[in-house]
């Protein structure tokens, strides 16, 4: 059984279901890739998974604990940790304050954890006085990607964390995922690059009007003709 997993959820906003019967989950040391067209349901599966949607039906569990009725703040105490496409970082704040207050719940010494940051995106540690909101798109997002590290989590969830920026930082930070995966945790990930997304993907769930439509490794997604021409261009 997976690590963290969100099964059969069917829920939405207001009186409609935008997610039927949609299962999600990933191991650690794993990638996990939520792929599908616009107003598949992609985020709104995240969403939900970390429990900020309300499950009509299903249930989420992280490792032996069903966590479906703890809200997003508790699921953070409990290793996850969820980095938001928009808004994901205290512009007026430098970068190191903002990797501080992505540490606000531990009452250890963060140096090491900051210092580990700081070696994944050097950059970071180049600006760390300056202030996150005159950074590049790109660099927002490692610092946002960082706090979310800072939590030490064992779940680090990613809602298109490569959205606006060139194809350059795209394959940085890909390559930079891939490490963080290689530390053992379990990053789930919802991406509108399906190309590049399932190409670094352990495994993929390509989802169609909140239902699953294809589960596999992402190789095996690439290489699957209708999923091809459906979301790939052929």
């Amino acid at each position: 059984m997976s690590f963290l997993i969100g099964e059969a959820m069917t829920g939405g906003y207001g009186g409609a279901d935008i997610l039927r019967g949609c299962t999600i989950e990933v191991d650690r040391g794993e990638i996990a890739v939520i792929v599908g067209p616009n107003g598949a349901g992609k985020s709104t599966a995240m969403k939900a998974v970390f429990g900020m949607l309300n499950l009509r039906e299903g249930q989420v569990r992280l490792g032996d604990t069903d966590i479906t009725g703890l809200s997003p703040q508790d699921r953070v105490k409990q290793g996850m940790a969820f980095v938001p496409q928009t808004s994901n970082v205290f512009a007026g704040m430098s970068v190191q304050e903002n990797l501080e207050m992505g540490a606000f719940l531990r009452r250890d010494d963060i140096s090491v954890t900051m210092e580990q940051v700081f070696e994944l995106f050097p950059i970071l540690a180049e600006k760390r006085a300056q202030a996150a909101g005159e950074l590049s798109g790109g660099q927002r997002q490692q610092v946002a990607v960082g706090r979310a590290l800072m939590t030490q989590p064992s779940v680090l969830m990613l809602d298109e964390p490569t959205a606006g920026v060139s194809p350059i930082v795209m394959d940085e930070l890909f390559d930079r995922i891939l490490e963080i995966r290689n530390t053992g945790i379990a990053i789930l990930m919802v991406e509108q690059n399906a190309r590049q997304a399932l190409n670094i993907a352990d495994r993929g769930f390509v989802l169609v009007t909140g239902e699953n439509r294809f589960t596999d490794t992402g190789e095996a997604l690439l290489a699957n003709p209708e999923v091809r021409r459906s979301l790939l261009g052929g």
